[in-house]
């Protein structure tokens, strides 16, 4: 018996919306109505092409990433000789947490010796939850479409904003090597930074129009999804700063702006309250960081990751580390690509807002300093206004190499990805 029924033979009514309906579904899951894609490309051409561009890049992007899950899954296998399912690589490294929160949710105690999902932030895996329940379909599938749906929102803001600091040019290149850089991947993934940038890009652009209150609101939803997203404070209030000083001190108006830096806190403050009622401490997620995934800050991570790697290279890091690690010669990588992208976002200082200057070194303060979380490209990602900057500076042939550089990592980096722990996203 054929899988599909054969509509090409059904009279047009009923009978062919039967036909089209008959498709079987696994058990439990929503019927749904047979899919073309022409509807969904002529929707896409039909509209803005502001929302256009950046829409056709990152499906086209997404689409490099479905392949390459595809050949990951024949060429890759686990210790075990195994191949991973599709399920098993998107939901990789952290998004087995993710899916962990979301279906057991967090302990009553904190448990120094075991790592636990107190170490994530609630906004993401509680809307995996409702969004599975309320379609029936796995969790994994829940935060995959959760990851693709808000990494699509967050590339059309973040196009929004780099044609406002450098025109439309400029925004179309941004764009474009914003989706092929590889710290994309996680758009394609079971994480939160699809979400995280789509909150912290919509505060930026409500910033750029003077509306405070929703910066703020937006601001206060992101620092619930990670801690990274608590550089949004300090540059909510840069930005509010700047408004006043812009306004004159005595013009009562221009103090609306500081509904942005009041506001942004709130995601991080109204978790650390419920940890208090449900852990006892309010410090439950920090000290579960620091102990079980040992995540500290120090001056010292970049001359760490330096040193053993060369400990590694030259073979003298022992039997626990018989191979290089490929995750400390992303961090150097990134640690490169970081500093290359400072020197470009200050000498475009007068084109880039302060509060988005702000945000950008802060997180790159977090990064190379942390412990545990060294400048990888999802990392590089979080602070867009640098990789956005590279692209805008760079024309012609120079883009075209840096395009081809970074198509390239994205594909090797990737397969190494999503099988296997060789390489953290």
């Amino acid at each position: 018996m054929p899988l599909l029924p054969d509509v090409r033979r059904t009279r047009p009514g009923a009978d062919r919306r039967r036909a089209l309906t008959a498709i079987p579904q696994p058990e439990g899951a929503p019927a749904f109505a047979a899919w073309h894609p022409a509807p969904l490309l002529s929707r896409l051409a039909s509209l803005d092409f502001r929302w256009r561009y950046p829409l056709a890049v990152y499906l086209l992007t997404r689409i490099v990433y479905l392949v390459v899950a595809f050949v990951a899954h024949f060429v890759r296998t686990d210790a075990y000789g195994r191949h991973w399912g599709l399920g098993s690589m998107v939901s990789n490294w952290d998004g087995k947490w993710y899916l962990t929160t979301a279906v057991h949710f967090y302990p009553h105690y904190v448990d120094r010796f075991m790592q636990n999902t107190l170490g994530f932030f609630p906004l993401y895996p509680m809307l995996m939850r409702g969004t599975g329940q309320t379609l029936g379909v796995p969790y994994w599938i829940s935060g995959l479409m959760i990851s693709l749906v808000t990494g699509a929102a967050a590339t059309v803001l973040v196009g929004r904003l780099a044609r406002i600091w450098w025109g439309e040019g400029a925004a179309r290149r941004a764009v474009l090597f914003f989706c092929v850089f590889p710290g994309s991947i996680v758009f394609s993934m079971v994480y939160t930074e699809g979400l995280l940038l789509m909150l912290v890009a919509g505060s930026m652009l409500a910033i750029e129009r003077r509306r405070w209150l929703v910066a703020g609101l937006l601001a206060g939803l992101a620092t619930a999804v990670g801690p990274v997203a608590t550089a949004i404070i300090p540059a909510c209030g840069v930005a509010a700063i700047s408004e006043i000083r812009r306004r004159g001190w005595r013009d009562l108006s221009g103090w609306r702006a500081l509904l942005a830096p009041a506001l942004a806190p709130a995601g991080i403050a109204g978790f650390a309250i419920f940890l208090w009622s449900w852990t006892g401490t309010p410090f439950a997620s920090f000290e579960t960081q620091r102990y079980d995934w040992h995540e500290t800050t120090t001056p010292l991570a970049l001359p760490r990751v330096i040193g053993t790697l060369f400990k590694q290279a030259i073979g003298s890091a022992g039997p626990p580390h018989p191979n290089v690690d490929l995750n400390l010669v992303a961090a150097l990588l990134g640690t490169a690509f970081l500093v290359w992208a400072l020197v470009h976002l200050w000498r475009s200082r007068g084109h880039v807002p302060a509060y988005a200057i702000v945000w950008t070194l802060v997180i790159g303060f977090m990064t190379v300093t942390s412990n545990a979380t060294p400048p990888n490209a999802r990392m590089l990602i979080c602070a867009f206004p640098a990789v956005l900057v590279v692209a805008a500076h760079l024309r012609g042939r120079a883009f075209t190499r840096l395009l081809a550089s970074s198509t390239v990592l994205l594909v090797a980096m990737s397969l190494v990805t999503f099988v296997g722990t060789g390489l953290r996203p």
